[in-house]
């Protein structure tokens, strides 16, 4: 055992001093940072302006009832918290001494002007994918920015997570530099190549809807399988399968309308998802959201991967009062819901997922719609956390995944009250 346990201290030690020499290396290949002269195309700047909300940069990068783009409030991880940095062009706090080709290595491999790593909570694992053109004009776009001097706030994070030894070594394991070649073609109409581009790229939708692993990375083998987001409570589902939110039989001009809206027919988003809606998809031109809908419908596993698991129909007096007193009124006597308003209970993929966080949530927190230009005044639920005990949740949120000719597991107290509970990160 003391062998092993030597050989495997050796390991590391040999890992750490590959990842110290690995970046230096990576620091001395970069250039320092040039100012730029002023944006002449105008163009491109509107180009940029409309990349940054299809990649909802000023969700991170802005903090609540803050200046956009100056600096965010923080993302939590299981790690520790990453403040997400001020873009602006102020010349010594924001990125105003940035050259394009800086702003491109940190986008395509992760590194900074100084040719130190960033931390993957920038999602450059996805902005890889990104072409030299869309990042320039990013850039372009950000350069316009109001200046501000906000201060970047250093990271929160446990040593020796924040270290650069660190921030290499996990790059090493979990990055691959895309090859970018192909996405300098321009699509004219929708096609699946540009959707593939998008959803991969500045979408960077995998971070959330892909599994990781221990160390944060994802996990490539399990790519679109649904995963738990870094709050512990949300549950970004599977993508690639028809019995959470795979899209492979609707009609790409529904995937279209869902992504632009917020809601169509009997689906709707809600949670992360409607922020992402709101703050960025409705945004999307309409050769973009079909190109997306088009590359959706080609995540398809050829099976359920995850087919809820069934539980036997019984007895559920207190269920069947709670619905009837509180959910029945919008959802319908029988979970038939109101089409573009209140979506049915029976069936639905949300109520039927063997993963119930996202339904004790909304029962807890309410749902809500994104507002968008297309739906601007979404219908919602309200919260009722304050008005049923976690026996009466319970009790309720079985009834309706075993009720209608749905058959899914019933939903314990204890899975109630471990989300009603969860520490707010």
């Amino acid at each position: 055992m003391n062998k092993i346990f030597a050989g495997l201290c050796a390991a590391a030690m040999l890992f750490v001093v590959v990842a110290e020499w690995v970046a230096p290396a990576v620091r001395k290949s970069t250039p320092s940072p040039q100012a730029l002269p002023a944006i002449q195309d105008t163009t491109q700047v509107q180009r940029g302006a409309y990349l940054a909300r299809l990649g909802n940069c000023a969700q991170c990068h802005t903090a609540r009832g803050g200046q956009a783009y100056t600096g965010g409030d923080g993302l939590q991880t299981p790690f520790g918290r990453v403040n997400p940095g001020n873009l602006t062009p102020h010349p010594t706090d924001g990125i105003g001494q940035w050259s394009e080709g800086d702003f491109w290595r940190a986008m395509h491999q992760g590194v900074g002007p100084d040719g130190r790593v960033l931390n993957p909570a920038f999602p450059y694992t996805s902005f890889t994918r990104v072409s030299r053109a869309d990042s320039d004009a990013l850039f372009a776009f950000l350069r316009t920015l109001p200046a501000s001097d906000a201060k970047n706030k250093p990271h929160e994070l446990p040593w020796p997570l924040g270290t650069q030894t660190a921030l290499t070594a996990w790059r090493i394991l979990h990055f691959s530099e895309a090859d970018t070649t192909t996405t300098n073609q321009v699509d004219t109409t929708p096609s699946a190549r540009r959707g593939a581009e998008l959803v991969q790229g500045l979408g960077h939708c995998a971070e959330c809807h892909t599994p990781r692993n221990r160390l944060g990375g994802l996990r490539t083998s399990a790519a679109w399988d649904g995963a738990t987001m870094p709050d512990g409570r949300w549950y970004a589902p599977a993508l690639n399968d028809a019995s959470e939110a795979g899209l492979s039989n609707w009609e790409a001009a529904d995937i279209a309308a869902l992504l632009r809206q917020g809601q169509h027919g009997q689906a709707y988003v809600a949670g992360p998802m409607a922020e992402v809606v709101r703050n960025s998809t409705q945004y999307l031109a309409p050769v973009d959201a079909l190109s997306m809908a088009l590359y959706l419908q080609t995540l398809n596993k050829g099976k359920d991967a995850h087919k809820p698991a069934t539980g036997s129909v019984r007895e559920n007096a207190l269920g069947a009062k709670v619905y009837e007193n509180h959910c029945a009124q919008c959802h319908g006597k029988s979970g038939e819901g109101v089409d573009n308003a209140y979506p049915a209970l029976a069936g639905n993929r949300a109520v039927l997922m063997g993963n119930t966080n996202n339904l004790v949530l909304i029962l807890l927190k309410g749902a809500y719609g994104p507002s968008t230009t297309g739906k601007p005044q979404p219908f919602g639920m309200p919260p009722y956390q304050f008005a049923l005990n976690d026996l009466e949740m319970a009790s309720v949120l079985s009834f309706i995944r075993n009720s209608w000719g749905n058959h899914a597991s019933p939903v314990t107290e204890f899975d109630i009250n471990k989300i009603r509970n969860a520490p707010d990160r």
